[in-house]
């Protein structure tokens, strides 16, 4: 059935908020109260009749004060703005807030004869504004990675009250998201990187948060902003969203905290790799002055052994003897020169060209290496060749490092895998592969430390060099070992582009 009322009244009772019309005096003309604030008996507000003739600063309800008020007035007749707004609160009641905003009136010469005030309860959007600035002062507080994840799944559930919190975070590889977080889940990571993996992809992909719903669950995720890309994704599980607005409100939410939290994690990484690198410079220098230190007593030792061989020929006990004290010495000659290359600076020459021809030359000048323990390597290469902006000296001795460990550590005639490939972001990505024995589940995280091997008489300092050439390079390199795939060095380098 139509309404009777006329058009006019049926559009001001649409509208969310209560509408005084004034005189240039601020004294009300008319009032149109809010359905919402006034209720179906008129009350919660003055009534019309009461309120005519009054200065709208004296109704108390809003409490709307008269230096607002004149102010706005002063702005609008002087044509300085079309529209003032300003926020003002009901009184009595400090948990909402409200938005005024003051028009203008014109007669026919453009003059101004009165004004149109509209009060709109805003407390929703000002509580989500809180939300998003108490969320982003909690995240700046802190630089690590783990208290990060805590506190961002600590103001989802003030806001969103959720179910289950899921963080997860895309590898310098490129590999799939992985569970970097997760609170409120019975299940296990794997379990829940199946469960949420086809809406990570659909919102990296996509660029926008996805919902999807499960019974009476909603499943919300957003894409992790960093400044250099997509970093990873963030689900929430909620009970169903009552409204659509709900919704709105809660994606509205989830991608604010989404892009702050991308931008935490990527000031955590760079703090983090930063205290790596100077720690490395730190320990490069030790390594430095001791490696000279040690240069001098090595030359003396190796020839007062040079000189004692030469006249204890007719004595074969004394010349096995002397003989390994020049092993030992030459042993001592690379560990010294291994703490020289630590400690000296890095200073890249970069150039454009394509990774896979620095392996090609590695591969051709190890062929020696390679034969004596009769290995083989098959490799699998991207379908076009690529350039990236490398140092070709120093990657190549980077991966003569690993194609060496991989080789020692393989089993004889054995093959290794070397897959090299251009990743959708531009990432050069290979990976080397061995089946030896798996490296020691707790020795794995330690990997790149300097001075640390499993190997008798190894210095432990190649890999450390690799990783400090790799990361000069702005790349990443990684280590995976188990008893089934063996063990695979995995090496990014970035802004890699296809040749025509």
């Amino acid at each position: 059935m139509l309404s009777t009322e006329p058009l006019e009244r049926q559009l001001l009772d649409a509208i969310p908020g209560t509408i005084y019309s004034l005189d240039l005096a601020g004294r009300l003309t008319s009032v149109h109260p809010s359905p919402a604030r006034t209720g179906e008996d008129g009350a919660g507000g003055p009534a019309p009749d009461d309120a005519i003739g009054k200065p709208l600063w004296t109704l108390g309800d809003p409490d709307v004060s008269r230096d607002h008020v004149e102010h706005a007035m002063r702005h609008l007749r002087a044509g300085r703005a079309p529209v003032v707004r300003w926020e003002v609160g009901p009184a009595g009641d400090e948990r909402r807030t409200l938005l005024a905003q003051m028009t203008p009136l014109h007669d026919d010469s453009r003059a101004v004869t009165g004004f149109v005030v509209t009060i709109t309860d805003i407390s929703a959007s000002t509580s989500a504004r809180d939300d998003i600035a108490a969320t982003a002062v909690t995240l700046a507080r802190s630089l690590d990675l783990d208290r990060i994840y805590q506190d961002v799944a600590t103001e989802l559930r003030k806001v969103l009250r959720p179910d289950l919190v899921a963080i997860a975070t895309i590898a310098d590889d490129g590999t799939s998201p992985r569970v970097a977080y997760e609170s409120g889940s019975e299940s296990d990571r794997r379990t829940l990187e199946t469960r949420f993996a086809e809406s990570w992809r659909m919102a990296i992909d996509e660029q926008r948060a996805i919902l999807t719903r499960s019974g009476a669950l909603a499943e919300l995720t957003a894409p992790l902003h960093g400044g250099f890309g997509v970093l990873g994704a963030i689900t929430v599980v909620v009970d169903d969203f009552e409204s659509p607005e709900r919704l709105a409100e809660a994606e509205r939410y989830l991608s604010l905290v989404s892009t702050q939290l991308g931008a935490a994690i990527e000031r955590a990484r760079a703090v983090a790799l930063t205290a790596h690198r100077q720690r490395i410079a730190a320990i490069g220098e030790v390594a430095a002055g001791v490696a000279q230190e040690l240069r001098n007593p090595i030359f003396g030792i190796s020839s007062a052994a040079q000189l004692l061989r030469f006249r204890a020929r007719e004595d074969p006990v004394l010349e096995k003897n002397v003989g390994r004290i020049l092993r030992e010495v030459e042993r001592l000659n690379r560990m010294v020169a291994t703490l020289v290359d630590l400690g000296r600076p890095i200073a890249l020459k970069l150039s454009s060209a394509d990774p896979d021809a620095v392996w090609d030359d590695v591969l051709e000048s190890e062929r020696g290496r390679l034969e004596s323990r009769a290995a083989a390597v098959r490799r699998t290469r991207p379908d076009s060749p690529s350039t990236a902006p490398i140092d070709g000296e120093l990657l190549a001795q980077a991966f003569k490092s690993i194609l060496a460990n991989a080789v020692e550590a393989a089993p004889e005639a054995s093959d290794l895998s070397l897959q090299s490939s251009v990743l959708p972001n531009g990432t050069w990505r290979c990976r080397l592969t061995n089946s030896g024995p798996p490296i020691p589940p707790e020795m794995l995280p330690r990997v790149f430390e300097p001075f640390l091997s499993t190997k008798p008489g190894n210095t432990g300092v190649g890999l450390a060099l690799v990783q400090r050439i790799v990361g000069e390079h702005h790349g990443s390199v990684s280590i995976e070992s188990t008893a089934e795939t063996g063990t695979t060095v995995t090496i990014t380098l970035p802004a890699a582009t296809r040749m025509a």
